[in-house]
């Protein structure tokens, strides 16, 4: 806890200087100097030098974190330290559960759409009468959601390094009023044509948002922390699936002349984004420069995140962390599972109620059973991240039991007989949410397992490079020709995505043990490791850096 102000400090010119946390002339008792009294001992020139490097701008290529708490460990007020996290999920959480919302009802929309006569406005569906009975052929449907991610693909790696580059705040705010735009132009599409570029290009700009707040909460975060914030903001998807099928079953209910119910749902939907997108200027770039903390707030949020050895933040992009980043196994299995998880969204997330008619339900209905999915889903992700915070060594165990409900419901869709009114294959589309589950917990585990600002950003648009994957082999496993038989490939396919993800999990276990036992058989300096926390190294190059499940002993 930091001490009043000594003749001690007054000795060791602590008090007595300028001190550059606080901007103070005269004696002062800032956390800086409270922390450093106690860090160092009664050599001057020692404590000098922890002033001189805690005071600085830190140099190119350093962590943020150094120009505010130096190279040395401090000790900070455990009350101090709660208020800073309290200020900091208070701001940040409740603005990216809306953000990745806005995100997943923005994609998720065009299921609903095609069922309140988009399909037949835009020409989404052919019908060949050729055959008998008639076939319908939905493969434009199929690429209008497809094209979102390829957008999404070509904006990515781009949009998580200008995030690393320049001003977090000013990036995301135009971009998303971008987005916002690019969202309400929807209701003036008139051809499929026009469509498939809306789609595209809605996906570049959105790229920006789901690797943004990875960063973002491995930034502010310790690493026992982050399951649980990013189960938060991702849990948007079961919420907003609930939000936005309620808004879109009364959009159902508008008859008559003027927009279209689907044109509505995406101008309401641009509407709420250019609302997000104006809070958006807001977001500061780390705890460093968050104007909602007071200095002692800030001090004590930076100084926290120094035993994780994870880092803040640096804006100089390092080639060699690049390097190390595309030739690191972990990336490429947290990728595997990520594209292995997320394929059920793809396909789920637009041909879901179209799926549920089928079973003899009505528009509306099959509205209304997007309830329980994104109740189970919304469930789920906010249970894992909570177990992932409070238990040591579960996460990949809970990963592995998540993805059994899914496999299970799958079958069940499949193999249900899909008469009119069908109980089974609606339970079985119900537990199918687990998948939400799954993938938050491939998103922490990925996010906390690794170090370097050029790093981090790299595995998060990897992550989300595989969930465009996903998105776009989902809906292209569903064959309008196949529907008397239950879609068959598509079932099957997402079976064997899933016994994929358990596989990678079970296998990125073991790698993850294996460089933790190697580093634990290393000598610890204590002095040291303080001193590396804020170096901008990464999870091989910091020694002291440990793989993570939930406390980072033996875990992986």
């Amino acid at each position: 806890r930091p001490l009043p102000i000594s003749a001690r400090q007054t000795e060791l010119g602590l008090g007595s200087r300028a001190c550059n946390f606080c901007a103070s002339s005269i004696l002062c008792n800032c956390p800086l100097v409270a922390g450093l009294t106690m860090a160092v001992d009664d050599d001057r020139s020692k404590a000098s030098g922890s002033v001189e490097a805690a005071t600085t701008f830190a140099s190119p290529g350093k962590d943020d974190a150094m120009a505010m708490v130096g190279e040395e460990r401090h000790v900070v007020d455990a009350a101090v330290e709660a208020r800073a996290v309290r200020k900091i999920d208070w701001f940040l959480i409740p603005a990216m559960i809306v953000g990745y919302g806005l995100v997943y009802y923005d994609k998720a929309i065009l299921g609903s759409a095609v069922l309140f006569g988009m399909t037949k406005d835009l020409q989404l569906s052919v019908v060949d009468a050729s055959t008998t009975p008639p076939t319908v052929d939905t493969r434009r449907l199929s690429w209008a959601t497809s094209l979102f991610y390829f957008g999404m693909l070509a904006g990515l790696y781009p949009m998580t390094f200008a995030l690393q580059r320049f001003d977090i705040g000013r990036i995301l705010g135009v971009v998303v009023i971008l987005w916002s735009a690019i969202c309400m132009l929807t209701a003036a599409v008139t051809s499929w044509q026009g469509l498939f570029a809306q789609r595209f290009f809605l996906g570049v700009v959105e790229s920006i948002i789901p690797t943004g707040f990875m960063c973002i909460v491995s930034g502010y975060y310790t690493q026992s922390e982050q399951s649980l914030r990013q189960s938060w903001w991702f849990s948007s998807t079961g919420l907003f699936t609930i939000i936005g099928g309620a808004l879109n079953y009364g959009f159902a209910q508008i008859q008559g002349g003027g927009p279209r119910p689907w044109q509505y749902i995406y101008l309401l939907a641009g509407s709420l984004t250019f609302l997000f997108g104006c809070f958006c200027f807001a977001m500061p770039n780390s705890p460093v420069s968050a104007w909602f903390l007071t200095r002692e707030e800030k001090f004590a949020a930076v100084e926290r995140l120094r035993h994780g050895q994870t880092g803040v933040r640096c804006t100089k992009f390092k080639w060699s962390q690049l390097k190390e980043a595309v030739l690191d196994v972990k990336v490429w299995l947290v990728a595997l599972m990520m594209a292995s998880a997320y394929t059920m969204n793809g396909a789920v997330s637009v041909f879901g109620p179209l799926i549920v008619s089928t079973f003899g339900w009505s528009t509306l209905a099959s509205i209304l059973f997007q309830f329980p999915l994104g109740g189970i889903c919304f469930i789920v992700i906010l249970l894992t991240g909570y177990l992932g915070s409070k238990f040591n060594n579960i996460r990949i165990l809970m990963l592995v039991v998540t993805c059994l409900p899914v496999i299970a419901g799958c079958a069940i869709i499949w193999k249900s007989e899909w008469s009119y009114h069908a109980a089974a294959p609606v339970v079985g589309y119900s537990i199918t949410g687990f998948f939400g589950g799954s993938v938050s917990l491939v998103i922490t585990i990925g996010m906390s397992n690794v170090a370097g600002h050029t790093k981090k950003s790299f595995m998060a648009a990897t992550i989300f490079v595989a969930y465009c994957v996903g998105n776009i082999v989902g809906p292209q496993l569903v064959w309008s020709q196949t529907k008397s038989e239950h879609y068959p490939a598509l079932w099957l396919g997402l079976i064997i995505c899933y016994i994929i993800c358990i596989t990678a999990a079970v296998v990125l276990y073991f790698v993850l043990r294996n460089e933790n036992k190697r580093k634990m058989a290393l000598p610890e300096d204590e002095a040291e490791r303080a001193k590396l926390a804020f170096q901008d190294l990464t999870d091989k190059e910091n020694p002291y850096f440990r793989q993570y499940l939930r406390f980072g002993l033996e875990s992986g």
